[in-house]
Order: structure tokens, then sequence, then C-alpha cells
């Protein structure tokens, strides 16, 4: 096996394939599959993943591997095959579906080092190269002519460890660690030697006969008081040793998370975690629905299964949506598994990422909770993996690859024969459509675990609201129930829901709407900073005083951000104090974390906020929710738009009355007779999906259908139509008679960036061939793509349709 086949970075499909490449005599023994390597690319070095070996090529000169970026594979076997999977699904490049597996410090531009872990000897030529030193250049080491397979033993035996320095940022921790170099009887003589002014001298060796376990050297100095040059002094006697010990960055280091156990399941939990624990001990492949109502208690049974998986030596993953790892959810899983569960989202620094995965491939954990890409995470021996809130579309990557994590769940599940768990209080219609067909397994649980019933429901007729006169945003009943709360020391949570509606700046003399000059979108008004601001391609230009239209200083900006209700608030409550949650307030690092705690510690009446608060939080005094524009979603160029109009109501609803007290929910709307807003009130899932159903198959939308959706941009827009153009015609030679195919039409933006944008949607029930067809369009567009900037994205389950 002297030859390896590698997958390089150069992300164009027409180097979409694999590469063979010698292995040099120094690699041979050491180089194995799922490791990344530099090679010569034409005239450049590039990265690449080796996928397997061979022993003969069809090329005559091959040239060889310059270098080993890991000693332990990056990749398992089995993701470098999921790889392959996620490619081919989302007709995407192999190497960008490689690339999304790992954390962001493996993908930058790094030298590396090696470091000594611990006292042992090395092996003797290791330890010459060493020659005294704790951390040595990784060139040192292919300077010399120790054989790799000698430092990959040492990796293995956790003596050494090689370091990646990504751009001289470290990208691991250490500390130095202090501790006595003798015997405490050897210190107390060493003592007696010391003169009797060396009184700092005699009290830190006083402190290591007591305690002679290692201790972080600033925690020593801190503890007695001392400085540097009393320690030096000590080391230099040879009293005592420091050494450099990595610590993982973790996240949570400041935490103590409370121990918990398991809980009393009730009966309809007993009968749901029944089935999935028969999966789990049969080690058998299925797909379970756990369909739930807002606080019925679908997290403890994801606990208590994952226990299970826990004791049979296996591994869980869980996904929770980026929105919803809240402390909260975390606390939950550290206080089950502590020390057991590795925590990955965006909120974390790229370092600490970087910990959290290595401690999943080192085999430290056997849990994982974390956004989107954790469904990655290098185990391999998964014994379960769960979806918590499985409906939201943020499970769906919308840049390439475009994979949607319960797709490559189910996939990953397979290959393990494991169980998948999908948990939601409002699933997708498309789950639910498969558990009622029996395709997945439906497990209810319709009552919540404290028996207390869900909080009732008053939607509000704002167009009435406007007849009596009431020009506020807040409707008076609503204003009249938020005062009670505050008199009655209750708390409130109020949604916004900003989905389709930003704040914009409009002329009232002439109507003129100021628009971003690359892309055909009104500017949003940021009131801070009073700047207009472009949220596609980041243009920004201040807040004009006259119309650049009519000259008129009649302009004024419209539209309902938190930061006016928030004022507004005041104004009508002035006793009320607010927390505001949104993209502004929780921008810093821990803002999230830190406006949850002070509300949950009651330092306020009211938490305001968008999208971000409608799931996942529990907060035992909050009595009262109220949901102020309801119906903005529901005017959006989406099919799906009712949906999530009834999932974002239901879920919100469900943050009142969780715990003693009760709870009530206002909902203030245009439209309170739209089936999505009354049947939400109603908490009539099954009606709405009925109700919902019906519209899907009228118009022939998913899940009676699949589509595929097809977006060309260009410069220039005649070119962007007839390219489009051109695709639908090849498209309709090769698609069945009862596939669907709609366009060109532009896009519902149009321009972005100064590209035009026009699209084409596949409607299909059964196309076997679609992915070949259509990359096979795009092979004949290649030469164009190159060339003259041409782009076309393919996206085989779109969620965003905009």
């Amino acid at each position: 096996m002297k030859i390896a086949k590698v997958i390089v970075d150069v992300p164009a499909s027409s180097i979409n394939q694999t590469f063979d490449y010698l292995i040099p005599e120094r690699f041979q023994d050491i180089l194995a599959a799922g490791m990344r390597v530099i090679v010569p690319f034409g005239p450049r070095k590039v990265m690449g993943f080796v996928v397997g070996k061979t022993d003969e090529s069809s090329f005559g000169k091959l040239k060889e591997i310059e270098d080993v970026l890991d000693l332990t594979p990056a990749l398992t076997g089995e993701l470098l095959e999921l790889g392959k999977w996620v490619a081919e699904e989302t007709l995407s490049l192999h190497i960008t579906a490689l690339q999304a597996m790992l954390p962001q410090v493996l993908k930058a531009q790094y030298k590396k080092e090696l470091t000594r872990m611990g006292e042992e000897r090395l092996p003797d030529a290791l330890e010459e190269l060493f020659a005294g030193r704790d951390v040595i250049l990784f060139e040192e080491f292919t300077a010399s002519s120790i054989p790799y397979s000698q430092l990959q033993k040492s990796v293995q035996d956790g003596v050494i460890s090689i370091e990646y320095l990504v751009k001289s940022k470290i990208t691991k921790k250490q500390v130095t660690m202090i501790e006595p170099a003798k015997e405490p009887h050897q210190l107390e003589e060493a003592m007696q030697d010391l003169s009797k002014n060396a009184r700092k001298q005699q009290q830190m060796l006083f402190y290591f006969i007591d305690n002679p376990a290692p201790v972080e050297k600033k925690q020593l100095l801190k503890m007695l008081d001392l400085t540097d040059s009393t320690l030096n002094t000590l080391i230099k006697k040879q009293l005592l040793t420091s050494k450099r010990k990595e610590v993982y960055r973790n996240p949570y280091r400041d935490e103590t998370f409370a121990e918990t156990v398991a809980l009393p399941l009730t009966p309809q939990q007993e009968e749901a975690i029944g089935l999935m624990k028969d999966s789990i001990a049969d080690r058998q492949h299925d797909v379970y629905l756990l369909h739930g109502v807002t606080g019925s208690g679908k997290t403890e049974i994801y606990l208590q299964a994952i226990q299970d998986v826990i004791e049979q030596g296996k591994e869980a993953i869980v996904l929770v949506p980026e929105i919803s790892l809240t402390p909260q959810m975390v606390k939950r899983f550290k206080g089950r598994f502590a020390g057991n569960v590795a925590v990955m989202h965006s909120a974390l620094s790229a370092g600490e990422k970087y910990d959290e995965w290595r401690r999943i491939q080192r085999k430290e954990v056997q849990v994982v909770v974390g956004a989107r890409s954790a469904i990655f995470a290098p185990f391999e021996n998964i014994g379960i993996i769960i979806i918590d809130e499985e409906h939201e579309t943020t499970y769906k990557q919308e840049d390439q690859p475009r994979y949607h994590a319960r797709d490559v769940a189910i996939q990953r599940a397979k290959t393990h024969a494991c169980p998948v768990v999908l948990g939601s209080a409002t699933p997708t219609l498309e789950s639910y459509a498969r558990a009622k067909k029996g395709v997945y397994k439906l497990a209810v649980l319709t009552k919540r675990t404290n028996e207390q019933s869900m909080p009732a429901v008053e939607v509000v007729d704002m167009r009435q609201e406007l007849h009596a006169g009431n020009r506020t945003m807040f409707s008076r009943r609503l204003k009249e129930q938020i005062e009670t709360r505050i008199q009655k020391g209750e708390q409130v949570v109020l949604l916004l829901n900003r989905r389709g509606y930003s704040t914009f700046v409009m002329c009232r003399n002439c109507g003129h709407v100021k628009e971003c000059p690359h892309c055909d979108i009104a500017l949003t008004y940021h009131k801070n900073s009073n700047r207009l601001k472009c949220h596609y391609c980041s243009y920004e230009e201040p807040m004009p005083i006259n119309c650049p239209e009519c000259a008129s200083d009649l302009i004024r900006y419209f539209g309902t951000g938190t930061q006016r209700v928030e004022e507004a608030l005041t104004q009508l409550i002035p006793e009320a104090s607010v927390i505001r949650m949104d993209v502004d307030t929780t921008r810093r690092k821990g803002a999230h974390e830190k406006l949850l705690n002070q509300f949950a510690n009651k330092q306020a009446d009211i938490l305001l906020g968008t999208q971000m608060i409608a799931k996942g939080l529990d907060f035992d005094n909050v009595t009262l929710v109220g949901v102020l524009t309801a119906d903005s979603m529901l005017n959006l160029p989406d099919f799906r738009a009712a949906e999530k109009t009834f999932q974002l109501l239901t879920q919100v609803s469900g943050r009142a009355g969780r715990h003693e007290l009760s709870g009530e929910v206002t909902i203030q709307s245009y439209t309170p007779d739209h089936y999505s807003i009354e049947l939400a009130s109603e908490y009539n899932f099954q009606e709405f999906f009925k109700k919902e159903m019906a519209m899907r198959k009228t118009f022939y939308y998913p899940p009676y259908v699949f589509l595929a959706l097809l977006t060309i941009s260009h410069e220039n827009q005649v070119t962007a139509v007839q390219t489009t153009q051109k695709v639908v015609q090849m498209l309709l030679e090769k698609v069945s008679g009862d596939t669907t195919i709609l366009g060109p039409t532009p896009s519902a933006i149009t321009r972005v960036k100064d590209r035009y944008r026009y699209q084409c949607m596949v409607k299909y029930r059964n196309e076997p061939n679609l992915r070949e067809n259509i990359n096979e369009i795009l092979g004949s567009f290649s030469e164009e793509m190159r060339k003259n900037d041409l782009l076309i994205t393919v996206d085989m389950q779109p969620y965003h349709l905009m």
C-alpha cells in the first residue's frame, strides 16, 4: 500500500475527485485514511484528506506526499463514508462535505509543536531531541532521523502531544504547575539548612511538606502572597519543579452543576421510553417521533434513554436548536452526566470548540450536546441520536453542503444500528405524516408532567382596538394584564414576532422608501447608531434628514423593533422594569446567559424579545405571555408560513404557567380568524395538521411532493434570465411527465450584492435520477461558471424560498 488516494482542498467541480500520491518511506507505517496531509498540487501546496490506500495507480509519474498533519486520523472511516453520502445527497463538492465535519481550528493555516506530557522518560532518541525542554517545534523532529512510527507510538501512549498553533494563537491552553522535586522528609532537611532570613522560602517549603500535590503556579503565589523570585530560587535549588500542563478551555468551568437523579416517569412517559429502550437493547435502527406538549417531560425521556446507552458503553448525540442551547439545557445534561458531556455551539470560541471536539475524539466523553454541526461528532459507537425541537429550520444548513441534520442523523443511525428520536410539541408536517404512515414510530405525551393544564389563550383583534381609538401597540386587555402581574410580583414574557418585518425609512410626503443601492431591499433603520443598514450586503449610510426624492423633511421610520416596543412600554407602564433580548443586546459573548439569569433572579418584570425567547426557557414565576405581532409571518412568500406561525405561537405559549402558578397567553393579531392562529390558541395540532395537509395537497407542496430549488445569479440580468431559461429547458427534457417545473422567476429578493437572482423550482414525486440529471446540467455550465462568474446553486430541500 504505497499509494494514497487524496481529496485535495481545491473547491472546484473539475477537481471533485481523488488524486493519487506516493507515500514516502517515512510515512508508510503511520499513514491512515482520515488523516490530513499536505500535497503538491500544480505549482502550489494544498491540504488534502487521505480517503484510502492502494498498491497501483493508472497514472505514470506520481508526486509524493509532502507532510502529514495528523498522527491520529481527524475523520473516522464512518465519517469519510458519510462525507461521500452528504456530497452526493446535497450535490456539493466532496471536499466541502469533509471540511464541514471539522472544527474551524483544523481548517486554518498552522504550525505544529510537540509537547511533553508528564515526567515519564521518552524513548532515547526523542529524549535527546527534547534535550530537557517541554516544547519543541515540529520542524526539529522532521529534521532528525527519528522514524514517524516512533513518534506516533509516543503520541498514542500519551507521553507526547501534537499542538497546532493557529496563526501563532495557541489552540491549546496550558498552565504552569508547581510540585515538590523531593520527598517531604528531604524538604524538611532543606528547610533546616536555610538561613534565618529566608522566611519566604521556608513558608513555601512548609506548604509543600503539608501538601505535596501539584498546584497551579498562579494559585500558589496568590495563596501564600509570595512572588516569582522566591519560587525561582527554590526551583534553582532543585527542591521544587515547574511543569506545563494542558488544561481544556471549559466554557462552563466557573459553574457548578448540581447533580440530579432520574425522576419518576408518568405512565405516558413510561410507555414512550419503553419503545426506545427496546430498540437500544436490540441494537435496532428505528426513528421515533416523540410528540409531546410543552412541559410534558421530553427532556427527562432523553436523559433516561441516554443513561441506558451509557450503561451499554455506547455514545449519544443530542441536537438542540442553537437558540435553545441555553444554560438551562446544558445544566440538565451536565447535572445528570457530569463531566461525561461535551457541548458544541456557536457561542464558544474557536479554541473552546476545538477542545470539546478533542474530548470527543479522545473518547473522554460519551455524550455530546450541540447545535446542527454536532451531528458530525467523531464518535465510533453511537447508541442513540436525539433531535429536540425537530421542527426548527436551523437544522438545515443554508450554504454548501446544504444538509439537513435530521437526514444525516438517520443515515448515521443506520450505520450504527441505533434509534433516532425526534422530539417536538409541533412536529413538521413531513415528520408527522411519516409517523402517521408508520415510516416513523409515534410516541405521544398529551399531559404536562405536573398535571397542570395548558395556559388559557386569548386572541385579541387589533382591528377593533384601532376602531376604539387605541393606536398603541398594546391592546387594552394586554396592558391591564401586565399591570395586574406586576402588582402581584409575577413576571411576563413578551414576544415580538419580527420575521418578515423590519424598521424601514419612508417619506410621508412622496412615499419614497430608502433602498440599498446593491440589493433590492429596503434599508433597515438602527436607532442606536442612527444609521441605515442592509442586512444582505452590509452596506450602510447615515439616516437622511431630508427625503432624497422630494427634499421634504417628513422622513420617518416605520416598523416595530424591540427598541420601539421597549420605549412604548416604559411610557405606557412606567413602573415596569424590562429586559430586552434581541440581536443587539445579545451580541457579546455570555450576554444571553447574563440576561436570562437576571430575569430568573427576578431583576425585571418583563422579558421582551424576538424568536430567541420562544423556546426552551423555563421560569417558575412567568404567568403571562404576550405575542405582539402574531401575523407578521403569514404574509411572507413561503408555503410554510402558516406552519411556522402555528409552531411559534404554540412554543411561546408553553413558556407560561410551567410550575405551581397557572398561566395565561394573549395573542394580538390583525387576522385573528386565520386557522393557524385560531388552532394554536386551542393547542389543536391534529386539526391544524388536517387543515394544512389539505392546503398542501391542493397546491401540490411537501409532504405530497419533494422540492428542489435552483438559483442562478449573475451581474448581468439578461444572462441570469437566459441561463435560467436554458436550465429549465434541459430539466424538462430529463424529467417525467408528472413532474412540474416552475420558472424562471425572479427570486423574492431579486438583486443581492449587485447580482441578479432568478430561480426555478422542481416539484416531483418520484425522480430517481434527478441528482444525476442536475449534476449533468451543472457540468454543461462549468466552463461558463468558471470564466463568466456565473453562479448556480442547488438546494434539494429548500426551507428559505427568499
